[in-house]
């Protein structure tokens, strides 16, 4: 069972579900997709991931969600919040939004469109005070739409990404607090 938790002007926001693991590997599980998010995963570690997201989204209401397009009821992106996690990186416990958007729906404005409800969520419902997000500086454009979304670049934040391969190295960080977040809406 899904739940939807947000919606926009052409997106339906909603929650995974083991059922999704398929669509995710035959959707966003591609060379273009996943080239500076560490390559093509493997079918246990996205049942691993939709497992992760699923009992987050349980424990504390938030997760990565499915982008369905309203117009096709199609997947066509994942975005959300989950909890810094990587080991290596000096913020674990920070309040992380982050997305990826299938291929051929590329250049239409979903992510932004997606993010701004994410983060209308973030900062409402969930009550975070700040929000980071992570990429790359050869992830174009991740950072620029992160600076679109009015996210100021994070130096202090920086790391290096054992998993990533020098050409995504190092990690880069946006932040957004509560307080730029509501003069920009």
């Amino acid at each position: 069972m899904v739940d939807l938790v947000l919606e926009t002007e052409r997106l339906v926001l909603r929650t995974i579900s083991d059922d999704d693991v398929a669509d995710h590997d035959r959707l966003l599980n591609t060379p273009a997709v996943m080239a500076r998010l560490g390559g093509l995963m493997e079918l246990h570690e996205i049942e691993a991931r939709h497992a992760k997201g699923m009992a987050m989204y349980a424990r504390f209401g938030f997760s990565f969600l499915f982008m369905i397009e309203k117009a096709t009821g199609e997947i066509v992106g994942y975005g959300g919040i989950k909890l810094v996690d990587n080991s290596s990186a000096p913020n674990i416990g920070d309040y992380e939004v982050g997305w990826i958007v299938r291929e051929d729906r590329w250049r239409r404005g979903y992510a932004y469109e997606s993010v701004k409800a994410i983060l209308d969520w973030a900062f409402g419902r969930i009550g975070a005070p700040y929000v980071v997000a992570l990429t790359s500086e050869a992830n174009v454009g991740s950072w620029k739409l992160m600076e679109k979304l009015g996210m100021e670049r994070r130096e202090d934040l920086d790391f290096t990404d054992p998993g990533f391969p020098a050409s995504e190295n190092p990690t880069i960080q946006y932040s957004l607090t509560k307080e730029q977040w509501e003069t920009r809406t």
